[in-house]
């Protein structure tokens, strides 16, 4: 070979293995998506979280990859799942949910965590405060104790009088204890007594819900939990066989048939952490960014439910509503 072909085919060498090295040093940051749901089920939270991402600068597959782990409404599995995430070398994990929340907390303190949950973070044990969250953990609060009061306040404008509400809230979950002593707080004050119903599975639904037929209250609260959300055609339709008002957390209840929801709007929520993520991936520490808390909320009323139920719905709940389904 000659000597000028063996220094240019050295130089492309070098080249190459320089773009090579070049390449690994720019590695494409990945997110670990730890989600308490069903791919399914999270499907358009996640979508909202990617347009998150997508409009402060990162592209799924261009520039940022994301890796999904689905616990299928299963909390058991999620520290498992966590554990995974963190064997997987992630950038960042989104938690969605509060048990994917304290399960991601539970297995990393350097991976950035962002959440969305419905409790209080601090009173969980997630963050140190509001303002000042410390850590390596930082999100979006729905704040669905605070809101459990108020639901209940707009299910007695419904039933004005009702003297016994039953609860229906599940065990297993993390903020269970936080939305029922909300909720208690407004009962005892009005003097209506609170019937708590457990139920962690579509079984043990049923079962809540055979027990009240016997005994029926006047009305029926359905906790903010994770399960219920990500079963809502079902938890409906359980419920429905009672034929009691009831009041919901999110507004994917009514649009399945239930009477009424209210509550925060969760896909700006999701975008909110993916634009959170996006801070931290372009170099914001996480003890940085104050846990956001929601500013807008939806009261979403369902007609045709109401006139099934033989219920008027108040004219001044009407005129609030942000959606009306006839």
């Amino acid at each position: 070979m000659r000597r000028r072909e063996f220094i240019t085919l050295l130089g492309a060498a070098a080249a190459a293995w320089s773009f090579a090295a070049g390449a690994q040093q720019q590695r494409m940051p990945m997110i670990g998506v730890l989600s308490s749901f069903t791919h399914t089920q999270s499907r358009p939270q996640i979508a909202e979280f990617r347009r998150g991402l997508f409009d402060n600068g990162f592209a799924e597959g261009q520039n940022v990859a994301i890796e999904s782990l689905f616990a299928d409404g299963r909390y058991d599995r999620l520290p498992a799942l966590a554990a995974e995430l963190t064997h997987r070398s992630v950038d960042l994990i989104f938690a969605a949910g509060p048990p994917a929340a304290l399960a991601a907390k539970a297995v990393t303190t350097t991976i950035p965590v962002v959440f969305v949950v419905g409790f209080d973070p601090v009173t969980a044990g997630l963050v140190a405060s509001l303002s000042r969250p410390g850590g390596n953990v930082t999100g979006m609060t729905l704040m669905n104790n605070q809101l459990g009061q108020k639901r209940l306040e707009v299910l007695l404008d419904l039933v004005p009088r009702a003297t016994e509400i039953a609860m229906l809230v599940n065990p297993v979950s993390p903020d269970t204890v936080q939305e029922i002593e909300a909720v208690q707080a407004v009962t005892l004050r009005r003097g209506v007594r609170l019937q708590i119903l457990n139920a962690s599975t579509l079984t043990e639904i049923d079962a809540a819900i055979n027990s009240l037929l016997e005994k029926r209250p006047h009305a029926l609260y359905v906790a903010g939990d994770p399960f219920y959300l990500s079963r809502p055609d079902e938890v409906v339709a359980r419920v429905a066989r009672l034929g009691l008002p009831a009041i919901y957390p999110f507004r994917e209840f009514p649009l399945s048939g239930g009477l009424i929801s209210y509550g925060n709007n969760r896909a700006m929520a999701y975008r909110q952490a993916g634009a959170y993520a996006s801070r931290i991936l372009k170099g914001t520490k996480t003890a940085d960014l104050p846990v956001m808390q929601p500013t807008t909320f939806e009261l979403v009323i369902n007609l045709k439910t109401a006139k099934a139920l033989g219920l008027d719905i108040p004219e001044r709940l009407l005129a609030l509503a942000d959606e009306v389904i006839e």
